[in-house]
């Protein structure tokens, strides 16, 4: 963070009540960088919208959105104000934007994950977490793309004992996170936790989103110290 910032949260944090501050340092101990999540031209509000939610419950932070055929819309009720405490990153600026995001994250230190029913590779117990994982989610119908099946680093299956061919993309979303996170919580040997200074810029966005005369403070912090506004 920036002095600025620092400053800032600083000024920010009297405006909260001491109960919010404890509530956000309780979800901080749980939140991580190590897993995120990709959405893939996924359209169905209700799917885009409890996807999110699992994420923050599990303590996901990013969700990088890929938009190439679909926008991705939210269904505000069943969100229930998860993306308040979450960071979105949209892919949109091309007809097929799924290559932009695998670079991203790749570039980022992520492997890249497939969730495919048919492929007989890893289970939600077995994929490795060695290293920052990206699952990636498809399409309500079509599933993933080409694309991500043959440029993936590594696909996992959740097993299935039924008739059905697959599982509903946000309970796919909701079984692999609860389980991976679960491993991550477990582990002695993997650090998936946010750095202290990831922390404070959630601290500082997390305050900014809970004030609701967020300008009003932020001019008045500005009229106090003038010596970061220039």
């Amino acid at each position: 963070m920036t002095p600025r910032d620092q400053a800032l949260l600083h000024f920010l944090s009297q405006f909260i009540t001491d109960e919010r501050k404890q509530r956000f340092e309780e979800v901080l101990h749980y939140r991580t960088r190590h897993i995120t999540v990709v959405l893939e031209d996924i359209f169905q509000p209700h799917n885009a919208s409890a996807v999110l939610r699992s994420c923050d419950l599990r303590g996901v932070q990013d969700v990088h959105i890929v938009e190439n055929n679909n926008s991705y819309e939210v269904n505000p009720e069943v969100v229930m104000g998860s993306t308040k405490w979450l960071n979105l990153h949209y892919y949109n600026k091309v007809e097929f934007n799924t290559p932009e995001a695998f670079e991203n994250l790749h570039e980022k230190g992520y492997r890249i994950v497939a969730t495919c029913p048919h492929r007989e590779d890893f289970t939600p117990e077995t994929l490795p977490l060695d290293k920052p994982v990206a699952l990636v989610f498809g399409t309500e119908k079509q599933g993933l793309s080409d694309y991500v099946v043959d440029h993936a680093d590594l696909h996992v299956r959740i097993p299935m004992f039924g008739f059905t061919e697959s599982y509903n993309i946000s309970v796919s979303a909701a079984l692999l996170l609860y389980t991976l996170t679960d491993r991550l919580h477990a582990s002695t040997d993997i650090d998936w936790h946010l750095s202290e200074e990831e922390k404070d810029e959630l601290r500082l966005e997390w305050t900014r989103r809970t004030l609701t005369r967020i300008r009003q403070y932020e001019r008045k912090f500005a009229a106090l110290h003038p010596e970061f506004e220039h």
